[in-house]
């Protein structure tokens, strides 16, 4: 059954257009909510974790919403096309789902004022249709590197990367930091993949670390290829852990994936469409974390040894309630110089503008 609302009468199709919202001539159309995926909707990971909250979308909202999404999309020109395609169907608003899609994101929302834009990850917002939402991935880093940190055996801690920006930089970091934390012996070791999504590269990734001594996988690309490596290595007698990335990635439970990050994107695309609904949508930076319930980290199994849990389930609860910021000094950057003194507590401007690597990781971080 259908709620009623402004947008359904004579009076407020009128305080809708005069707000910049969108008007349908009916009063009974629903609106168009797009999403444009940077992977396919089955990749188990990113891609995936954004369908979810779509279809969150679909049953908060029923038929007062019509969603469509555009999945695979290739970062770049394909991303103006099919963000400016998708305008053209009628969506009222628009998600776009990968960091790369920014500059494309806000080249068609100029083109499109009545049209509302949401990018996922980016930091620009060049006109007042756009807005930008984030989540604190480096929260849950943090927790993961410190159950790394306890199980590894070898010492060393493999992470596969997709490409050198912030939020990719933040993680790397976090989880070194808090590996070394509870174990100063650790090493890690970064291999960059220079993709969101490629099942033969993450996997060769994940089988070259194996190889050097990795016996802890952890990820920042969406498939879950380095898992099956992984299994595919212990069923040969290897002892690998890894953790789930973007979804939770159960299926290679209880080992080798012990825990996940989990990506919740359904509470923010539901209030978002519902500020559209109700006209009080507003350009906005948003980023979210644990706090916000936006990042979760999935079920820690058996294979972790209780007093690691404990101490994980310890730490995520002093993250969610603010007691404890991952990034809290004293802190050197890898040159040896003070990135926070002892106590200070790492900026959102610092963190977004992350470009090096903390005291201890080996290599350079590309260009």
């Amino acid at each position: 059954m259908k709620r009623r609302t402004l947008l359904q009468t004579g009076a407020g199709a009128a305080m809708a257009a005069a707000m910049g919202l969108p008007v349908r001539g009916d009063g009974h159309t629903p609106l168009k909510i797009g999403f444009i995926y940077v992977g396919p909707i089955g990749d188990g990971g990113w891609t995936f974790q954004h369908d979810q909250g779509r279809l969150d979308v679909e049953a908060a909202f029923g038929d007062q919403v019509e969603t469509v999404f555009q999945e695979s999309v290739p970062e770049g020109a394909d991303a103006e096309r099919a963000i400016t395609q998708m305008a053209l169907g009628g969506a009222d608003m628009i998600f776009t789902t990968s960091f790369g899609y920014m500059e494309a994101t806000n080249t068609v929302a100029g083109n499109f004022p009545n049209i509302k834009f949401e990018h996922a990850t980016g930091f620009m917002r060049e006109h007042d249709n756009v807005s930008t939402y984030d989540a604190r991935f480096y929260e849950g880093r943090a927790v993961l590197g410190h159950i790394a940190g306890r199980m590894t055996k070898t010492n060393k801690i493999g992470y596969i990367a997709s490409f050198p920006i912030p939020e990719v930089i933040q993680g790397i970091n976090s989880a070194f930091k808090h590996a070394c934390a509870v174990n100063p012996a650790v090493e890690m070791v970064v291999i960059w993949a220079y993709t969101w999504f490629d099942p033969a590269k993450e996997a060769d990734a994940a089988k070259a670390m194996i190889e050097q001594g990795v016996d802890v996988i952890m990820q920042h690309t969406d498939s879950t290829a380095p898992q099956a490596a992984a299994a595919e290595a212990n069923a040969a007698g290897g002892d690998v852990i890894t953790f789930g990335q973007a979804s939770d990635m159960a299926a290679f439970g209880p080992k080798p994936r012990v825990a996940s990050i989990i990506d919740n994107w359904g509470p923010y695309y539901v209030e978002r469409v519902q500020a559209l609904i109700d006209g009080t949508w507003a350009q906005q930076g948003h980023w979210g974390g644990m706090p916000e319930g936006e990042v979760v980290i999935g079920e820690i199994t058996d294979v972790v040894p209780a007093d690691v849990k404990a101490e994980a389930e310890a730490m995520i609860a002093d993250i969610t309630s603010g007691a404890y910021h991952p990034f809290t000094g004293p802190i050197k950057k890898q040159d040896g110089s003070v990135f926070l003194a002892e106590g200070e507590v790492a900026t959102d401007l610092q963190l977004v503008t992350m470009d090096f690597y903390l005291e201890g990781m080996l290599g350079d971080i590309p260009s």
